[in-house]
């Protein structure tokens, strides 16, 4: 095509609101440095103007779809890689000498921890925290499953029973062996912001021993380190 009709071109497809993109791939990929010479005086009316100003919003808005996609293939490939790099530990949780360090230490961390303490006290709103908790505790010790005991303690605007039926699947414990769900005075009348809330799962298990045998671990653990 003739230079002079292919500016000529360009120059009509600039006043439609072209971008300098669109009118490349129309007229035969012209460099861009040509198109800024051979366009850069002329006034885009009004509509021009706004579909420019359309596909300029299309083009970043796909340029942000693109980013935000590669963030996210990124940051799965960075914490697929931590996975792999740490999956070698999860196959010593079935150790019991590992076991039981990690529950002295997770005990200690937040378990009930009195001096006449004669059972395990261990809360938390976690259920994955409950579990690695119980599941730590029945691989180190023989237990009366008879000595567990339950207490949930939620919010006023919460089902109990609901409640106690979940943490009763978490814990693996009969509804029998569950306490009254304690309410929260301070929330009656008040509507929670977090509906998903299964609120706290207090474990008792009724054994002096074994809250004394955790607490030896965690000393020696923390003479060790000192």
């Amino acid at each position: 095509m003739d230079r002079k009709v292919l500016r000529q071109k360009a120059v009509l497809l600039r006043r439609q609101g072209r971008t300098y993109g669109e009118i490349s791939r129309i007229l035969g990929k012209i460099p861009k440095g040509t198109l800024s010479f051979w366009l850069h005086d002329v006034q885009l009316p009004l509509r021009g103007q706004r579909r420019r100003n359309r596909a300029v919003a299309r083009q970043l808005g796909h340029a942000r779809e693109r980013a935000v996609h590669a963030r996210s293939v990124l940051r799965r490939e960075y914490f697929d890689a931590l996975k792999a790099n740490n999956m070698h530990l999860v196959m010593h949780m079935g150790n019991k000498e590992v076991a039981k360090l990690l529950l002295a230490m997770l005990y200690a961390a937040e378990g009930a921890k009195g001096k006449n303490t004669a059972s395990l006290v261990f809360g938390n709103s976690d259920p994955r925290i409950i579990r690695i908790f119980l599941t730590f505790l029945r691989v180190c010790y023989r237990l009366d499953e008879r000595k567990f005991r339950c207490t949930v303690q939620c919010r006023a605007d919460t089902h109990s029973k609901t409640l106690e039926r979940f943490w009763s699947r978490v814990t693996k414990i009969p509804l029998q062996q569950f306490y009254a769900t304690s309410i929260d005075p301070r929330s009656i009348g008040k509507k929670s912001n977090k509906p998903a809330y299964k609120g706290v799962c207090r474990v008792q298990y009724f054994s002096a021993e074994l809250f004394h045998d955790l607490m030896t671990v965690f000393e020696l653990v923390s003479e060790k380190a000192s």
